[in-house]
């Protein structure tokens, strides 16, 4: 429930799971193979044969119960910024081609529709304060909608978005009123000065005290004022001024390095542009969608609240999703609420609203241009860094999206893979005329490592040191602190990936290469470049549901609020099943939202440790219910809930099950209670056997099970603020258990008493209220991050002197991610980042302004992807170290594969070419302008 409106969300119409799941061409080969390991991806036979499993395959005829009739809907967005919206006039379509309704911002209004407002779930204007421009009103941005155009049939909508495309005097433009954008969106300080020693407490940190906010005035970041003696936010910036007088006060024995850099806007380029498809049924008052989201809980709950202060009414939401690529772009993205309006007006039919790819790119969420300047100072004694100090200011278009929040996690990237005995990283997100930017793969990091790691290869230079020495003389190790003062979860093992790629050929002959490869091909110069990130996963607010049933067949059912965006989450979840049951489940339901055996809510908010405290005490209340498919977050904090839930299948179900088995026949059976226990249950062939008891099948287990009574269900809610959540529940027959997760509820098998039976109420589940609960302290947001994976990139290329133009010979690289579920995947992950990065180094960039996106003509004919040819494609190689143990989780790493490559780039083309460049994209009009 949200705003009164029940929620129903669903990971593909049923008749297309099925066809997903059940499809004779998974089955026959099966993915999954006779080792119990995936061939392939669980829809991958139905992705390339060409079944409907994305979203945009959908038509209204594909979703059971709908019209087998649909409309179109296309909007009209402004190509100005700087004057009110009049009118439209569509006069050059004719009376043929005319929109069977036209919506435009006043029906809004009148209405009462705006864009979702402040929740749990987004920040007061996260989606600005207009959907459609009204009249009168001056856009915020280039590319925001002023109308919506609806057609009851295809070949008249078709028709009329051709001849509407770059068509001029379509929008009538009054007053000229200047750009109006929104109010700059937010600034963020990270201040710290650490102990004599990394091993002594900090001068000031963070995580004691807190990362500052700044307002604005007409002059750009307004700070608190300094006062060593006063409130946190004062005392920081006088570590701050403490900072700025230790630079200026570096004497000859210090390198003091300033240099700036920027990084460019760009369009993530997903595979699947935006869409959605939405039926208004208002005689039921129910809302039916398919949209391609990252945020499926968001736009449910989001799109209630909305609905709800409108004067449509409203009692249901019935929201499917499927398979999607969004790289970010589709994670709180306001397209979703605009294909919901398309639904509320479309007079009873289904309406599908879809953008194409010059409509993507002009209203699609872009990655953050970035400004930033940067000082190091390095001691020359020691080659040790003492201080670094970055000021960074990222362009976040007309909507706030999670601009702040892009902008203050890439100030906690800053820091790169060193420790810093002093740093002060300060960044500004603002409001602009532009395209709105937003949670892009990277997240502001990309950014902000680049910078540093071009700047570090320069210090190397400058000190004649070899480059990787010098990261190694500085990397931050296992047990010290991060530039907010929190120590790192786990072993940082940056220190080896270091080591390794110092042994590595292309670094370690990189002189003799580069002059034998300039006398075998004339008119070429030859580099090799080098760089190493660590990237945090996860937002500091995690949190997955996970249910499992063992039913009376043996078969084992998963339902999972994960939605699968590309990375490949729904084959590794069933793969962290198999690894502590043996087998993968027999039937899935990913995407989910509804979840009645599992109420916890988190409508109110804890901002305080005492709110916190206040709040807890209620055995329902949790601080987020449901994360969006982000920050790198399936495999560690998805996967947390997946393999809870299968533990406690197995410690409540399946073990006890096999006891009550193993331990029948004469003189008590083959089973002395203290011989054995769950700690050695193992799974071999798909049997259960312990201490060299007898293999049971899961069909005897679950005989046995539904016989007693048992336990054959749980679902489980897991909550991370850097640290897990844990509560302590009293199970029925069991006693108290603490385990690693804020919410669990369990279903009994069929043999179990009626009154036992009674108390299954919740979706068939008995939920249970915790007699306990230990949330993460609130401080552990000033933290910023603690998990981290770690990756380096090694680029060997060669520059033609006549042309400019950079040609990737190969590159290799190492990456740290734990225990890999699937390595198919993560090598899958590897490739992809790497190919994104190559394009953000040498290929990609939009305009931000009027010769920008916004302006409607911009598609793949003008913004360069990088193409096989430009990614070293059959010479790259990549390996992963080994995990510590068998015990290691894994790590997200979707996002950090992308970031090395591109200082990598930069780095090499300075040892090819002798020229540094301080700028992304690298273009060979700028190596040729070096040059000459």
């Amino acid at each position: 429930m949200a705003a009164g409106i029940a929620i129903r969300i669903d990971f593909l119409p049923k008749a297309a799971q099925a066809t997903l799941i059940d499809n004779p061409h998974d089955t026959n080969p099966p993915w999954i193979g006779p080792s119990g390991r995936p061939r392939f991806r669980m829809e991958a036979v139905a992705k390339v044969t060409g079944d409907k499993t994305f979203t945009r395959d959908f038509r209204a005829r594909d979703m059971p119960g709908w019209p087998g009739t649909q409309s179109h809907a296309l909007l009209i967005p402004a190509t100005r910024a700087d004057a009110a919206f009049e009118s439209l006039d569509l006069s050059l379509l004719g009376s043929t081609f005319q929109p069977d309704r036209v919506v435009l911002g006043d029906d809004l209004v009148k209405d009462g529709l705006a864009p979702p407002g402040g929740s749990v779930v987004v920040a007061p204007g996260f989606y600005g304060d207009m959907l459609l421009v009204p009249k009168g009103r001056t856009p915020r941005m280039l590319g925001q909608p002023v109308a919506l155009l609806i057609y009851h049939d295809f070949p008249r909508y078709a028709a009329a978005r051709r001849r509407l495309r770059f068509a001029d005097g379509v929008t009538r433009w009054g007053a000229v009123t200047g750009y109006d954008p929104p109010p700059n969106y937010g600034a963020s300080r990270i201040v710290r000065i650490g102990g004599a020693t990394p091993a002594d407490p900090d001068v000031y940190a963070p995580l004691t005290g807190t990362i500052v906010s700044g307002g604005f005035n007409a002059e750009g970041v307004v700070w608190p004022s300094s006062d060593a003696q006063g409130d946190p936010g004062e005392q920081a910036m006088a570590a701050a001024d403490m900072i700025a007088a230790a630079i200026a006060e570096a004497g000859s024995t210090s390198l003091v390095l300033r240099r700036s850099y920027r990084s460019q806007s760009v369009d993530a380029s997903a595979m699947e542009p935006d869409n959605g498809l939405v039926w208004y049924e208002a005689a039921t008052g129910t809302l039916h969608a398919m949209i391609a989201t990252q945020s499926p809980y968001e736009v449910a709950t989001a799109t209630a609240g909305m609905v709800a202060a409108a004067q449509f009414a409203l009692s249901n939401i019935d929201l499917t999703i499927g398979y999607t690529v969004g790289y970010g772009t589709k994670d709180h993205s306001i397209f979703p609420y605009y294909c919901m309006i398309a639904g509320l007006y479309g007079e009873g039919r289904p309406v599908r609203l879809a953008n194409d790819r010059f409509e993507q790119f002009q209203m699609g969420m872009k990655r953050h241009a970035f400004w930033m300047d940067n000082t190091l100072v390095v001691d020359r004694p020691t080659q040790a860094f003492q201080i670094i100090k970055g000021v960074f200011h990222c362009d976040g278009g007309g909507r706030r999206n999670f601009s702040p929040e892009v902008g203050f996690v890439g100030a906690t990237a800053a820091q790169g893979i060193y420790y810093l005995p002093k740093s002060d990283f300060s960044v500004e997100a603002c409001a602009s005329r532009a395209v709105d930017a937003g949670s892009t793969r990277g997240y502001g990091t990309l950014q902000t490592m680049m910078a540093v790691e071009m700047m570090v290869d320069e210090a190397a230079e400058l000190l004649g040191i070899d480059p990787i020495s010098l990261r190694l003389k500085n990397v931050l190790r296992t047990g010290m602190k991060n530039s907010q003062g929190a120590v790192a979860a786990g072993a940082l093992r940056d220190d080896e990936i270091l080591a390794q790629m110092e042994t590595h050929p292309l670094w370690r002959d990189r002189v003799s290469r580069k002059a034998a490869y300039e006398v075998a091909n004339p008119g070429k110069r030859y580099g090799v470049g080098f760089a190493q990130v660590h990237k945090d996963f996860g937002d500091g607010a995690e949190c997955a549901i996970t249910t499992l049933m063992l039913h009376p067949s043996g078969t084992i059912s998963m339902r999972q609020n994960g939605n699968d965006m590309g990375t490949g989450m729904t084959t590794s979840q069933a793969m962290i099943v198999a690894e502590i049951l043996g087998k993968v489940p027999d039937a899935f339901t990913f995407g989910v939202v509804d979840w009645p055996e599992m109420p916890l809510s988190d409508a109110l908010a804890a901002n305080t440790q005492e709110q916190q405290d206040t709040l807890s005490q209620d055995p329902r209340w949790t601080p987020g219910y449901l994360a969006s498919m982000s920050s790198s977050n399936s495999a560690f904090f998805v996967g947390h809930a997946t393999r809870e839930a299968a533990r406690a299948l197995l410690r409540l179900c399946l073990w006890p099950a096999a006891v009550s088995i193993w331990s029948q026949g004469p003189g008590g059976g083959q089973l002395s209670p203290l011989a054995v226990d769950v700690t050695q249950a193992r799974f071999v062939a798909g049997q259960l056997t312990a201490g060299g008891l007898e293999p049971l099948s899961f069909a005897r287990l679950a005989a046995a099970a539904h016989a007693l009574g048992l336990i054959t269900g749980v679902s489980v809610h897991s909550f991370n603020r850097w640290q897990w959540a844990e509560a302590v529940f009293d199970v029925p027959e069991v006693g108290s258990l603490r385990l690693p997760v804020d919410g669990l509820a369990i279903r009994y098998g069929d043999g179990a008493p009626a009154d036992r039976k009674a108390l299954m109420t919740a979706g068939g589940f008995q939920f249970l209220e915790r007699q306990a609960v230990f949330y993460p302290p609130i401080a552990r947001m000033n933290a910023g991050v603690t998990y981290y994976s770690g990756m380096a990139t090694i680029v060997e290329l060669s520059i033609d002197t006549a042309t400019g133009k950079v040609d990737l010979l190969s590159h290799h690289s190492v990456l740290e991610c734990g225990n890999q579920i699937v390595p198919e995947l993560v090598s899958g992950q590897i490739q992809g980042g790497l190919a994104m990065g190559i394009g953000h180094a040498l290929h990609e960039e939009l305009p931000l302004y009027e010769d920008g996106p916004g302006n409607g003509t911009w598609n793949w004919n003008r913004y360069r992807l990088p193409h096989a040819g430009d990614v070293a494609v059959w010479t790259q190689s990549a390996t992963v170290l080994p995990p510590l143990s068998e015990t290691d989780p894994p790590k997200g790493m979707a996002e950090v594969a992308m970031i090395p490559v591109v200082p990598a780039i930069a780095n090499a083309v300075a040892h090819a070419i002798g020229k540094r460049f301080y700028h992304t994209p690298i273009t060979a009009d700028q190596i040729l302008e070096a040059l000459s």
